[in-house]
């Protein structure tokens, strides 16, 4: 059954129950598991790629009891289609004392996996979409004036515009301006600024755009000058998944028409000028295929830099070198 996110909380979760959790809005979601399993004392964390390596081990694991005889909480991160069958075989087992939330990205209207929650009459399908940026406002007032912390409208939106519906993002920004104030007064707009990342130069789109055009003297003069910090390389490789998706259908299409100026032209959502030239470079360099490669490669380093998250910074930043220099 299909149920609004603001409808969770109304619903009784009982000791039986399969979610699907899809959309991109990251913080959104993690709010409403926190709302669901609070004060839960086993919860256990799998992605995806994870089960399906070894599919026996998993089920055994939903199958045995909660080592404390309680309801067992799940949850499955990075769902794809590919999970269905596992889903399909804990449902037809009718397993009692387990919750189990499947959390995935964007799903289109044809896919399995959703089209299953969707028909079940007691199952759970939510749909998380992008905060809209009067949300994000909201949030960051809100969390301004209880830190106590003096800002202008004007530096709130500099900081809601940059974070693009992405409330995830948006509270790691405000941590950020929180922690600055606990040691300095001062919090002007150059102040918000620098500490958002917008500088031109420095900030995360340009990293990865320019990751993705090799250009590595960039590269490097990026990562000298910002100081990205541990939370900002998950930002950092959410985003470039983001921008893979964008690339890899601009890609499909430019070898198919075999135009680039007319690809770029062709774009939706449309590509800013400013962004234009440096769009081209990246068509020019990956193909389908190898951004598909890369997409894989992502997941990979961000399930290693998960369980190494005190040197997440070093792995990122090797990782980016090695992908801005390496022959495709």
């Amino acid at each position: 059954m299909i149920v609004k996110f603001f409808e969770i909380e109304k619903k009784k979760l009982i000791p039986d129950s399969l979610l699907l959790f899809y959309g991109q809005n990251e913080g959104l979601k993690k709010e409403i598991i926190k709302k669901i399993f609070k004060n839960k004392d086993e919860i256990l964390n799998y992605d995806e790629k994870e089960i399906l390596t070894d599919s026996e081990n998993f089920l055994e694991s939903v199958l045995s009891g909660s080592l404390f005889g309680n309801t067992k909480n799940i949850i499955i991160k990075r769902a794809t289609d590919k999970i269905l069958k596992i889903i399909e075989e804990i449902d037809n087992k009718n397993i009692k004392d387990i919750n189990i939330i499947i959390s995935s990205e964007n799903l289109e209207k044809k896919s399995k996996l959703r089209t299953f929650f969707e028909k079940s009459k007691k199952h759970i399908s939510v749909a998380f979409y992008p905060d809209e940026e009067k949300s994000l406002t909201r949030l960051a007032i809100d969390y301004f004036r209880e830190k106590k912390i003096i800002i202008s409208s004007y530096n709130i939106n500099i900081i809601v515009n940059k974070c693009s519906g992405n409330r995830e993002m948006l509270f790691n920004e405000l941590e950020k301006i929180n922690n600055f104030t606990l040691k300095n007064k001062k919090l002007d707009t150059e102040t918000i600024t620098k500490l958002v990342n917008l500088s031109e130069n420095h900030s995360i789109n340009d990293l990865i755009n320019n990751c993705l055009a090799r250009n590595n003297k960039k590269i490097i003069n990026i990562l000298n000058e910002n100081n990205f910090n541990d939370d900002d390389s998950m930002i950092i490789l959410r985003t470039f998944l983001k921008k893979l998706k964008v690339l890899l259908k601009l890609s499909e299409d430019f070898k198919k028409n075999k135009n680039i100026d007319q690809t770029i032209l062709a774009a939706r959502p449309p590509i800013f000028w400013k962004d234009k030239e440096i769009t081209k470079q990246q068509l020019l360099k990956w193909t389908p295929e190898n951004i598909r490669k890369l997409t894989y490669e992502i997941n990979d380093i961000e399930l290693i830099i998960k369980k190494n998250f005190k040197n997440s910074v070093n792995l990122l930043n090797n990782f980016i070198l090695e992908k801005s220099t390496s022959k495709i």
